[in-house]
């Protein structure tokens, strides 16, 4: 049985009107399903399976720790539906029988790894994704869904909101490069092996995207102001907070990737993310500082410690123009304080709170 809070964000998935009706007796491949994105799309694969849609899907899992993807998810133990395949795409995935669509999101998306493991995170996004799009042209696939991220767009600046032609400069010795670099790289792999072998490919950039399956070590200010209010701690700042992000709760940027997988074009990219949920990191940082009142914090600024590995971003307003997927029909539901308050409650409630 899923926690209230994701049951209640799958069956919004669910509800948005796209042709569920095809993936029935499918069986869909996914890569990365223990991080937060790729495994809130497993939770909506399962649900298809039970009342009151019924619609029978298979799912793949790719994971590299079974342990972990097994703790994830633990209220799926015993469905037939669902196999884990423990390995790393970086190794060719074998598969018996057929596979219906291709989900490739493994990867290294976190800053903190950018510096301790640049190989290991282009090595998903580049040999991987040959890999996968090979399996998918032997499957003769129905469908392959890739994840890109929005730092393809490199040093974006000005005020507009990023469309899916605003690329900038990235300087490609940059250490941090390793992930824009990647994903570009993957991005172009997906495009020639739609044109070269017909090979039915769509891409999505998300933005930045939180919710309750969120790992609070991420790195990511977000991550870590939100683990610093269900720890009970004062939020703290290593920057003056001024950069500006634009945040999409996971329910919303889930249905985004089912859109695109349905509807997208082939060798087409699509931005998600929610230009409404724009704000500072200071104001995002005071926002969430108030969703548990009683607990009194209050927002500090600290020094990034000497020796960190995480390289934080140059690009100070990353805000998406999501046209494009808005003109396939979808539309994010969930108000930035609303998304907030459900992640830190869900969080709350899982028990991952210091004694």
């Amino acid at each position: 049985m899923r926690p209230p809070i994701l049951e209640q964000d799958v069956r919004a998935v669910l509800d948005r009107p796209l042709p569920w009706d095809r993936l029935s007796g499918k069986t869909v491949l996914l890569t990365g399903a223990g991080g937060m994105l790729p495994s809130a799309m497993v939770d909506v694969f399962l649900a298809l399976n039970e009342p009151p849609m019924g619609i029978p899907v298979r799912v793949l899992a790719v994971v590299r720790d079974r342990a972990r993807a097994e703790a994830r998810f633990a209220h799926y133990r015993g469905r037939p539906e669902l196999t884990f395949l423990v390995q790393d795409v970086s190794v060719p995935v074998r598969v018996p029988g057929r596979v219906d669509y291709v989900i490739h999101a493994a990867s290294q998306a976190s800053p903190k790894y950018f510096g301790t493991d640049p190989a290991g995170t282009m090595t998903a996004n580049v040999i991987g994704t040959h890999h996968l799009l090979e399996l998918a042209r032997e499957h003769r696939s129905e469908g392959f869904l890739f994840f890109s991220t929005s730092e393809v767009y490199g040093l974006v600046g000005g005020e507009a909101p990023i469309t899916e032609a605003s690329y900038a400069s990235l300087d490609p010795t940059e250490l941090r490069s390793c992930y824009a670099e990647g994903k570009r790289c993957g991005e172009t792999m997906c495009v020639a092996w739609h044109n070269q072998h017909r090979l039915p490919t769509r891409i999505v950039r998300p933005f930045h995207t939180y919710g309750p399956g969120m790992k609070l070590d991420d790195g990511r200010v977000f991550a870590d102001l939100v683990s610093d209010v269900i720890h009970g701690r004062d939020l703290v700042l290593k920057s003056d907070g001024g950069a500006v992000r634009a945040f999409c709760y996971v329910a919303d940027a889930v249905a985004g990737y089912f859109t695109v997988l349905f509807r997208g074009g082939d060798g087409q990219a699509y931005n998600v993310g929610d230009e409404g949920g724009a704000c500072s990191v200071l104001e995002l940082a005071r926002l969430l500082a108030g969703t548990v009142p009683e607990l009194g914090l209050k927002v500090i600024r600290q020094e990034r410690p000497a020796g960190s590995s995480y390289i934080p971003s140059a690009v100070n307003r990353s805000i998406p123009d999501t046209r494009k997927l808005r003109a396939l029909g979808w539309s994010p539901r969930t108000t930035l304080a609303d998304g907030f308050t459900r992640t830190v409650a869900a969080l709350r409630a899982s028990g991952r709170v210091a004694a």
